[in-house]
């Protein structure tokens, strides 16, 4: 790799990171604001307001939804759009490129993933009707974990903040899997035909080495419609788009369409989509709700899932590859700093909420789910701040994850 390349991807690394930092800041404030909305009189306003009926309609076609719905359905499938950007970037020229670079990252994230489940379903074991919320504290909101790394400035070394990149966005890649196999609705074989020809076009712009991204845009809102209407949840729409997008061919000043199209897209989503969502999410009314209504299944599933199984997988499945001698921990790091990276993964708030709107569709569930997502991501965040802040002065752990 040549000097600029170096010193190009070092500066994307850069970018990312105060972007992701600002917007989880942003998601804190918005986040804060639904709980006020929905705990003052503002409430029914609240409520009101995400309720609203909106419809698009071209002749006898229409799709018509809430507003909460446009939201989790439109505004997340872009949301998705720019995560299967990063991850198509990663694996082919980023941290997750090379066999050492991906390996302890996606065993982190993996670990991070199914020990989450399996404590979720220990509680949520003989309650049929809550087991189908399994995948609700494997995941990680890298904005809001980053947001809280940024508050302790250089303290942590700029290869732990990559670290929680990659496993977040192992994470992702996984949650991407996570939707299309266990969550889709009954299934339209016209409409997946459809959506099947639509894929096949945006093949074909890449094939044909199409660098404008307009193109890919029209096929992908057209593929949107399709998947929505197909059962299969329309946010993977999103992910088909972004595969699609060519990043080794360049346009005629020299740029990837899928570099220009990240670049474009991330301020949008760290600082509108992303905030957006939290505040249509995150309102939980505390009106009645009791210290034992955390000790539900369901909320204290998701709340254990991600505080305590989110540190013991990420912890667990490093320091099993770190002890094999199969990978070493980030460069300048110790293995309190990597305790404290496992607990900030367990901050699981908008995608946590986000899967649990396609695990649960009645509003009984609602303020369960909420409650143990907001305590989970809370005690994950405020225990990864406290560690890493400790663990800033310390330097007994061995940066390539050896016994000193």
């Amino acid at each position: 790799m040549t000097g600029n390349a170096i010193r190009k991807a070092t500066d994307g690394i850069a970018d990312f990171l105060r972007l992701e930092s600002a917007g989880g800041l942003l998601l804190v404030a918005a986040a804060a604001l639904a709980l006020i909305c929905s705990n003052s009189p503002l409430r029914h306003a609240y409520d009101d307001l995400l309720k609203i009926p909106v419809e698009v309609r071209i002749g006898s076609f229409v799709v018509a939804k809430p507003l909460l719905l446009w939201v989790n359905d439109g505004l997340m499938a872009i949301f998705f759009l720019l995560v299967g950007l990063e991850v198509k970037r990663e694996v082919i020229e980023g941290e997750l490129s090379t066999p050492a670079q991906v390996v302890l990252p996606v065993a982190a994230g993996v670990g991070g993933m199914v020990v989450p489940a399996l404590i979720y379903v220990l509680f949520n074991h003989g309650h049929g009707a809550t087991l189908t919320g399994w995948a609700i504290p494997t995941a990680t909101d890298i904005a809001f974990a980053l947001g809280i790394l940024s508050l302790l400035g250089n303290r942590v070394p700029v290869s732990l903040k990559i670290f929680l990149t990659a496993v977040a966005i192992a994470d992702d890649l996984g949650a991407i899997v996570i939707i299309a196999l266990f969550y889709t609705a009954d299934l339209s074989i016209t409409m997946l035909l459809f959506a099947a020809v639509a894929i096949a076009l945006l093949i074909g712009l890449n094939l044909l080495k199409i660098t404008r991204i307009a193109p890919y845009v029209f096929v992908g809102v057209i593929l949107w419609v399709f998947v929505l209407k197909s059962g299969v949840h329309a946010t993977l729409a999103g992910v088909a788009v972004a595969f699609a997008v060519p990043l080794t061919t360049a346009d005629a000043q020299g740029h990837a369409p899928l570099h220009e199209l990240e670049h474009n897209l991330h301020p949008w989503v760290a600082f509108g989509i992303l905030p957006i969502f939290a505040f249509a999410n995150a309102g939980v009314s505390f009106a009645g709700v009791t210290m034992t209504a955390l000790a539900e299944p369901l909320p204290l599933g998701i709340a254990g899932g991600l505080f305590i199984g989110k540190l013991v997988g990420v912890c667990g499945a490093s320091a099993v590859l770190v002890r094999l001698g199969l990978a070493r921990l980030p460069e300048g790091t110790n293995w309190l700093q990597l305790v404290g990276v496992a607990a900030l993964c367990g901050v699981g708030f908008t995608m946590s909420l986000f899967i649990g709107s396609l695990a649960f569709d009645s509003p009984e569930y609602f303020t369960p789910l909420r409650l143990g997502v907001i305590v989970g991501s809370t005690l994950s965040g405020v225990t990864g701040y406290l560690l890493l802040r400790f663990a800033s002065g310390d330097t007994s752990g061995s940066p390539s994850g050896k016994a000193n």
